[in-house]
């Protein structure tokens, strides 16, 4: 009875729509780790209070002091609607490079910023106040305080310097339209002869996951080759002198 709790599992059941039984057993399988490591304290996201609370009935059917759960909001990821994740393409990973990173901040909506400094940044509450009413004010520039936040994000994963660096470099390339300092190269392989398919070729270099996901990228007008736009999936780059590859906003590559 106490499983039918959850809020989507009694709406389910009321509409008569199915409930899989891996579903009841996932939680049960969760707080039963809190019955073996006798845990005091556990700590998850909001959307996991449910199992936590079951871990602490559990606690108390094998005669334990019920653990203290402390959950903490979920994370929006950059397109401000879902949960951070990467099923979702939706992340900053922490061992992403300095300037992926900070652009990836760079590209958050204002509001969203302002969600990203409560739950990444230090700032004290009493800054923040400040900022939010700089930013009301027209005081404080959305793209400044982005930035800075930006900065401080990279600062904690690389280094203080690494954070100045991704900024100036974001400046650069967006703001003065240039290219960055450093362009990582890939050498294809070019054993099945003197032409390469484009979306392959992308995959091969590590720019996309598949080359069905580089038609995609193709097709919607994110890959550019030595500054022109590509739209044609079948494009082929022949073989010769290096391209510059551009695929999407911030990641460039040499081809060779």
């Amino acid at each position: 009875a106490r499983m039918l709790e959850r809020d989507d599992f009694s709406k389910r059941y009321s509409e008569g729509k199915a409930i899989s039984i891996h579903e009841f057993l996932y939680p049960l399988l969760q707080g039963y780790d809190s019955v073996e490591m006798k845990a005091d304290v556990e700590l998850g996201g909001a959307d996991q209070k449910f199992n936590l609370l079951v871990g602490r009935d559990l606690q108390r059917s094998y005669g334990h002091e019920p653990q203290v759960c402390l959950t903490m909001p979920l994370l929006e990821g950059t397109d401000g609607v879902r949960k951070m994740s990467k099923s979702y393409d939706n992340y900053i990973g922490i061992d992403e490079p300095p300037r992926e990173i900070f652009g990836k901040v760079m590209s958050i909506s204002d509001d969203l910023m302002i969600r990203y400094y409560e739950l990444l940044s230090s700032i004290s509450n009493q800054d923040l106040e400040k900022l939010k009413e700089g930013l009301k004010s027209g005081a404080v520039h959305p793209k400044k305080a982005k930035a800075d936040l930006g900065r401080e994000i990279v600062a904690r994963f690389h280094s203080q310097e690494a954070g100045v660096e991704a900024a100036d470099e974001f400046d650069r390339v967006f703001a003065a339209r240039k290219l960055p300092d450093e362009i990582p190269q890939r050498k294809l392989d070019w054993s099945e002869g003197d032409e390469a398919w484009l979306p392959k070729a992308l995959q091969e270099a590590g720019l996309v996951s598949s080359s069905s996901e580089g038609r995609r990228m193709i097709v919607q007008g994110a890959v550019s080759v030595d500054g022109v736009k590509i739209t044609d999936p079948d494009y082929k780059i022949t073989r010769g002198a290096e391209k510059l590859v551009k695929i999407g906003k911030r990641r460039f590559l040499k081809l060779v």
